[in-house]
């Protein structure tokens, strides 16, 4: 039976991931867990407990190799994949996501764009034509995308999303403020921006109060 991974250590691969890669940057060949917890801010432990998830790279007395252990939690991430990936509205965020994010180095191939303006059909953004909402269904039958980003006006999304799935898209990274449930077959990332910053608007409260009654 193959070992279930916690949602918590797979939430800490890509930090992993996104840490390696700057220690790579800087010419460093090899690390301990201890420096690495360091800069992470994750127990020792907890780090060898996530990596022994997945066979523990890790040598008594030597400690990691950065470079192994990098490509080997990209492989795990799928990272070499490069799965295909569509791209619904191209608004403000969605022509933020296509500008700032390197597709390619996260698993992805941002391969189409669609929206239904007249007036941004037809623009390029990096390479890519944005294409009429209503080829998509065409498209997606050509193209075989797995995932589709979603950035459009909530209003719209349960639609759209239930019109991919039946086009036969498997995954979906939804960035409106619709909330997509899992469903079968079909995983689903839902990022709320306001969430995070009310979040954090609570953690300064808390901070304050405790500051507070310290004073």
């Amino acid at each position: 039976m193959e070992k279930q991974v916690s949602q918590s250590v797979i939430n800490r691969l890509p930090r992993y991931y996104r840490y390696l890669g700057e220690l790579l940057s800087n010419g460093i060949e090899r690390i301990s867990s201890k420096d690495l917890s360091e800069k992470m801010n994750v127990t020792a432990s907890q780090i060898r407990q996530d990596l022994n998830c997945f066979g523990g790279f890790g040598q008594q007395g030597y400690g990691y190799n950065v470079e192994y252990l990098y490509n080997e939690i990209a492989a795990i991430l799928g990272l070499n994949s490069h799965y295909k990936a569509i791209l619904i509205g191209a608004g403000n965020m969605g022509q933020a996501l296509i500008q700032n994010t390197n597709f390619e180095k996260r698993g992805f191939s941002l391969i189409g764009v669609f929206d239904n303006d007249p007036q941004k059909i037809g623009k390029e953004i990096k390479g890519i034509k944005i294409s009429d909402i209503t080829d998509v269904e065409q498209f997606i039958k050509d193209n075989h995308p797995t995932m589709a980003i979603i950035s459009t006006p909530r209003t719209v999304v349960n639609q759209i999303v239930h019109k991919l799935k039946d086009c036969g898209v498997r995954a979906f990274l939804n960035f409106s403020y619709a909330e997509i449930a899992n469903s079968e077959n079909v995983v689903v990332e839902n990022i709320h921006l306001s969430d995070s910053l009310m979040r954090l608007c609570y953690k300064i409260s808390a901070k304050n109060a405790e500051t507070t009654k310290k004073d």
